[in-house]
């Protein structure tokens, strides 16, 4: 690089975000999707959206799983019950059988009734896990791109904002008609308008990396002990206990939940583990839901399975090294200071205290959890910008070289197409693939995401065959009948569909209101591609797609 210290600054910040952008286009939309996961589950899972309708306490919703577990899996060695909440208003009650697998069962915590099997989906998990495991590759391979992407994203971020003199000037500049200039003011403005955001999730994402991408620390101080090294970043409360074969009725659930709850200050539980359940070694674990906190690190606290007396509390003690087992008092209390028998100086472990602090933190800045429905509304606005920043990045690029041609341009065209417009393409076949497919089908889950690549993959074919103004409306189109079609297909296919909600409040809000969601998102698209269409001739192939946003804003 040569010229002024800005000047590679530009260099830099041009070909860094080009090298990622598509992948970094994949990555904020399934990560956007993401802060509504439990909200596409539900959607996505017709069958379960009776029991939003009947809501339950935590207490009264874990006496029903537990009954239900005591006439399915009596003799299992572990229990697992996640309660409900508001987003996901059903209990999740796993088990392991006499096979070694895995089973589960869904309940509905107002009635203590087994729900029907949901169809087989990955559902918000699916776009959850593509947002940084990227699929068909190995989920190491994954989170190493993944990580990469961040980083190349972290020095554009700082390279774009040194280059930038007059940033926040420019948010408030836009020149329509103006080529290259036009794009780079939408570029401004779409980065600008989210930046704080763009900065925290970069590197709080990078942060829920760093044990893979920067294990230097860990292996100093581990060495090749990775059991320790998990043990300090995912403490358990207590220590497991081995089941002694003589049998013990298991203590009430219901006194064990409300005592948590009195400890926490109201707040309820989120999940229940139970260890060597009807034994006289049982161990009950609480874990108190996610709520208004930062930090993904909840507390929890574990009980006598048979006697439901209180052994221990781990990471709400102020004074306690966080992830710490703090015995209880004979009294019943809580202990103070560090754990009895721990050998840990107090400043070791306030710094473990402070770093797992810190780590939890920033891991729930990056994940959300703590989010309320305007605050998570705010995130996914600003995950948009984070998308649309990057997709004019792409699109600023290929309008400065407009008039190059050869297959390096013809690609670049093509994969803004193909991403940008295809994108949301993949998305709705996604989505209407999860109602369409038979019930009965094998694999059926694998067989929705292969349709939303097989999608995809169309459009980036298609898209490099023709990457023109056409190709784009065309796209833009698909993607609007998709996303904007889905309401009518759910009011097709169930009966708890917006207007159920409108006229009867005979479904969930969450439904009617991811069917707004992709409707308003499908309308924007039609939009872009109806103006598209009215474009003169004139307009050059690569800036046939501004044309269509400045009509927009109008």
């Amino acid at each position: 690089m040569t010229g002024s210290f800005r000047q590679r600054m530009a260099s830099l910040h041009t070909w860094a975000g080009l090298l990622v952008c598509w992948l970094l286009l994949l990555m904020f939309t399934s990560g956007t999707a993401s802060y509504f996961r439990d909200e596409i589950n539900l959607w996505m899972k017709p069958e379960l959206h009776g029991a939003a309708m009947r809501p339950a306490s935590a207490t009264q919703a874990g006496i029903a799983a537990v009954q239900v577990l005591q006439q399915r899996a009596a003799q299992a060695k572990h229990w697992f019950i996640t309660l409900p909440t508001a987003r996901t208003p059903y209990s999740r009650a796993t088990w392991s059988g006499p096979d070694g697998k895995l089973h589960t069962a869904l309940i509905d915590p107002a009635t203590g009734a087994e729900l029907p099997a949901a169809r087989d989906t990955h559902a918000g998990a699916f776009l959850s896990r593509l947002h940084f495991d990227l699929h068909y590759v190995p989920p190491q391979t994954g989170r190493w791109i993944a990580g990469l992407c961040a980083m190349v994203l972290l020095v554009s971020l700082v390279s774009g904002v040194i280059i930038h003199r007059r940033i926040f000037r420019d948010f408030f500049t836009f020149r329509p008609g103006k080529g290259a200039r036009s794009w780079q003011d939408a570029h401004n403005a779409a980065g600008v308008f989210a930046l704080p955001f763009h900065l925290m999730i970069t590197y709080t994402g990078l942060v829920t990396l760093m044990f893979m991408v920067m294990p230097s620390a860990g292996q100093a101080v581990y060495k090749d002990d990775k059991g320790a090294l998990l043990s300090e970043i995912h403490p358990s409360v207590g220590k497991p206990a081995k089941a002694a074969g003589v049998p013990a009725p298991l203590a009430p659930i219901g006194p064990v939940l409300d005592q948590a709850q009195r400890h926490w200050h109201g707040r309820a539980a989120g999940t229940i583990g139970i260890a060597n359940p009807n034994d006289v070694n049982a161990r009950i674990s609480v874990t108190r839901a996610a709520g208004g906190d930062l930090s993904n690190k909840q507390p929890a606290m574990q009980f006598d399975g048979a006697s439901g007396a209180l052994l221990a509390t781990k990471g709400d003690d102020a004074s306690a090294a966080q992830g710490t087992t703090v015995p209880a008092t004979k009294g019943g209390g809580v202990g103070t200071g560090m754990a009895q028998g721990s050998a840990v100086p107090a400043s070791s472990a306030d710094t473990t205290s402070m770093a797992l602090a810190t780590h939890g933190v920033l891991y729930g800045l990056h994940i959300a959890r703590f989010a309320e429905p305007l605050l998570r509304w705010l995130f996914f606005i600003s995950g948009l910008a984070g998308t649309a920043m990057v997709a004019t990045g792409a699109l600023l690029w290929a309008a400065k070289r407009q008039r190059q041609s050869g297959a390096g341009a013809r690609l670049v065209h093509g994969l803004n197409i193909g991403c940008i417009a295809g994108l949301p393409i993949a998305y709705g076949a996604y989505f209407w693939a999860n109602r369409l497919l038979p019930l009965e089908l094998a694999q059926r889950a694998d067989r929705e995401v292969a349709v939303f690549f097989a999608a995809w993959g169309a459009a980036l074919l298609l898209a490099q065959w023709r990457p023109g103004r056409a190709m784009w409306r065309w796209q833009l189109a698909c993607g609007a009948l998709l996303l904007g079609g889905l309401p009518v297909l759910n009011a097709v296919t169930t009966s708890t569909h917006a207007l159920a909600v409108i006229t009867r409040h005979a479904a969930p809000l969450s439904v009617a209101a991811f069917d707004m969601t992709v409707l308003a998102l499908g309308a924007s698209l039609a939009v872009a591609a109806a103006r598209l269409g009215r474009q003169p001739k004139r307009t050059p192939e690569t800036l046939a797609p501004l044309s269509a946003m400045r009509e927009v804003s109008k």
